[in-house]
């Protein structure tokens, strides 16, 4: 090979651009009936991702939501509101209730054990215990 001539380059220019994939929504129930497909016994998770047009990666996200209990019909991945009963007071009128930040205690009963509040609570610090120990 000889080097003492450079080499010669052209700018290469692509002749076709890829078409924008847009990213296709999938309702929770159709996700689980994918999943579900891929609990069969025998079932490949590519060979049923293939099959939807999905990728195999999203399948195994899609399970793990799926043992979570995340794609329950109807659900959408969200969680319900919890009954609360307040101790010693009237029963709840029709109104719509007024938080205020006065203290006292709230004792709120979890499968696991019971957690209590005491003092006064920052309604956005409560909100996030309760999803980190309801998830």
């Amino acid at each position: 090979m000889d080097s003492s001539r450079p080499a010669m380059t052209a700018p290469v220019t692509p002749s076709k651009t890829l078409p924008e994939r847009k990213r296709q929504h999938r309702s929770p129930e159709l996700k689980r009936q994918i999943v579900e497909q891929t609990l069969a016994p025998g079932a490949s998770v590519a060979r049923v991702a293939r099959a939807h047009g999905v990728n195999a990666n999203q399948v195994f996200a899609w399970r793990r939501q799926y043992r979570e209990g995340l794609l329950e019909a109807g659900k959408g991945g969200r969680r319900e509101l919890l009954a609360v009963q307040v101790a010693g007071s009237p029963p709840p009128s029709s109104e719509v209730p007024v938080f205020s930040s006065c203290s006292g205690t709230i004792l709120i009963e979890l499968p696991q054990g019971q957690l209590r509040v005491t003092g006064v609570v920052d309604p956005e610090a409560l909100r996030l215990v309760l999803k980190e120990l309801l998830a």
